[in-house]
C-alpha cells in the first residue's frame, strides 16, 4: 500500500562540529525540500537538555518554518503536557494559526513523570474503574501475531526494553526539577487533553459554570493528534476522543502493534473522525545503494546510547567518529531494539521495509525520522524514498 502519504518527523538534529542556529536552518531548508518531494506534513519533536537535539520548542520553531513554506501540513510530534498548561498550548497554536490557517497539527503527548491517575469508564457499574495502563505497563497480546520476533509479513518486533535503570537518575531528576515549577503538580493527562479540546471549541467552562476564552486559539483549524508508544493512557484518550493517534514505532518498536490495536479498540466515532486513523513513525536512512545507506547511519548506535544512559543526546557524529568511540557488548545490547529495526538501505530496500510495516499496523500514512551527519545526506534520503514512493503509488 504505498499509496499512503509519507510524513517528516524532525528533532532538529544537531551534528557534531556544527551549532544548533545551523541545525535550525537546516530543518527549515529540509522543510521546503520535503513539501517540494510531496511529503504530506512535517512534525517537530519537543525535547530538553540535549546537547545534540535543538527542538526544544515545537511551537516557535513551526511559526518560524509556516513563513518558509505554503502548503505542507506542520506540528508538533509532540508537545509535551506533563510541563504545559491547556491554556498555554492552545493559545501558542492559536496564534501560529492565525497567520497560517488551516495548516497545523497539534500533536500531544505525555513527558515523563508520576504514573498518570485513573479515571473512571462511562457506564461502569458502581463506579469502579478498571486498570488503565500506563505506557509502561505489560503488553497486551496483539491482534497482529508475532512468532521468533516478527510478524508474518517479516516486520521486526524486538523484546520490550526497560527503562528501569533510568528512575531516579539525577539527570533526569534534574530534568523535572527545570521543566516544573517547584512544587507544581502535572494534572491528568487525559483531563488535560479534554480542557484543550474544549478550549479549541469554545466550550470550556469550570464546575461553577465559569466560562474561558482563548483568544487567539479558540475556533483555531488545527488537527489534534495524540501520540503514544503503547496500548495505554495514550490510546485510550485518543481513541476516546475520537482523535487521530500516532504510535511510535521508531522510539518503542516492540509495543507499536499494541499500541494502534489499543486506539482502535479504544476508538468512539467524533465530529472530527468516524473512523481510526493512524500514522507510524520509523526511523529511516535512504542512499543510493545499500551499503552507502550503512555508512551513513554509523554514527545511529552511540547516538541512541547516550539518550538511554542519561547523557543527553550527543551532537550526531559523523561515521568516522562513531567507529572511533569506545563500545562494549553492554553498549550493542542497551540499543539492539532501536538498532535492528531502523530501516537502512536504497530506496527499494526502504520502501520494502515500510510495506512491511504499513501492512502489520495498518496505517493509513506513516511518519518517517531521519538523522545524518551530512545536511546533504539527509536531504538526498528523504528525495529517494519519496521518488520510490511516488513510483510505487
Amino acid at each position: 500500500m504505498s499509496g499512503i502519504p509519507l510524513g517528516v518527523l524532525d528533532l532538529v538534529p544537531v551534528a557534531s562540529g556544527s551549532t544548533a542556529a545551523e541545525a535550525l536552518a537546516n530543518s527549515i531548508d529540509l522543510a521546503r525540500r520535503t513539501e517540494g518531494f510531496g511529503y504530506a506534513r512535517y512534525w517537530f519533536a519537543e525535547h530538553h537538555l540535549n546537547p545534540g537535539v535543538a527542538g526544544t520548542s515545537p511551537a516557535v520553531v513551526l511559526a518560524l518554518t509556516a513563513s518558509a513554506t505554503s502548503t505542507i501540513r506542520l506540528g508538533s510530534g509532540a508537545v509535551q503536557l506533563g510541563h504545559r498548561t491547556a491554556l498555554s498550548t492552545v493559545e501558542e497554536f492559536g496564534l501560529i494559526d492565525a497567520l497560517h490557517p488551516g495548516r497545523l497539527d497539534l500533536g500531544l503527548g505525555r513527558s515523563a513523570g508520576p504514573p498518570p491517575r485513573r479515571r473512571p469508564v462511562e457506564g461502569e457499574a458502581g463506579g469502579a474503574p478498571p486498570p488503565v495502563p500506563s505506557e509502561g505497563a505489560p503488553p497486551s497480546v496483539p491482534a497482529t501475531p508475532v512468532i521468533d520476533g516478527y510478524t508474518a509479513g517479516g516486520l521486526r518486533i524486538p523484546d520490550r526494553f526497560s527503562f528501569a535503570h533510568l528512575l531516579g537518575h539525577p539527570r533526569v531528576a534534574l530534568q523535572q526539577k527545570l521543566l516544573n515549577l517547584p512544587g507544581a503538580q502535572p494534572q491528568d493527562y487525559s483531563e488535560q487533553v479534554d480542557d484543550v479540546l474544549a478550549l479549541l471549541r469554545g466550550e470550556y467552562r469550570t464546575p461553577e459554570g465559569v466560562e474561558a476564552h482563548a483568544v487567539p486559539g479558540e475556533g483555531a483549524d488545527v488537527q489534534v493528534w495524540i501520540l503514544g508508544s503503547s496500548g495505554g493512557l495514550s490510546a485510550e484518550t485518543a481513541g476516546r476522543n475520537g482523535l487521530r493517534f500516532a504510535a511510535n514505532y521508531h522510539v518503542s518498536p516492540a509495543t507499536v502493534l499494541e499500541a494502534a490495536e489499543g486506539y482502535r479498540a479504544a476508538f468512539k466515532p467524533s465530529a472530527e473522525l468516524d473512523r481510526p486513523y493512524v500514522t507510524v513513525s520509523a526511523d529511516v536512512v535512504v542512499a543510493e545503494d545499500d551499503g552507502t545507506a550503512r555508512e551513513l547511519a554509523t554514527g545511529y548506535g552511540p547516538w541512541v546510547r547516550s539518550i538511554r544512559t542519561a547523557e543527553g543526546a550527543i551532537p550526531y557524529p559523523s561515521p568516522a567518529e562513531a567507529r572511533a568511540l569506545p563500545w562494549s557488548e553492554e553498549d550493542g545490547e542497551l540499543v539492539a531494539d532501536r538498532v535492528e529495526t531502523r530501516f537502512v538501505g536504497s530506496a527499494r530496500t526502504v520502501a520494502d521495509h515500510l510495506e512491511r510495516l504499513q501492512e502489520a499496523t495498518g496505517a493509513d500514512e506513516l511518519l518517517i525520522t531521519t538523522i545524518t551527519h551530512r545536511h546533504a545526506d539527509r536531504v538526498r534520503s528523504y528525495r529517494l524514498l519519496a521518488q520510490e514512493w511516488q513510483r510505487r503509488g
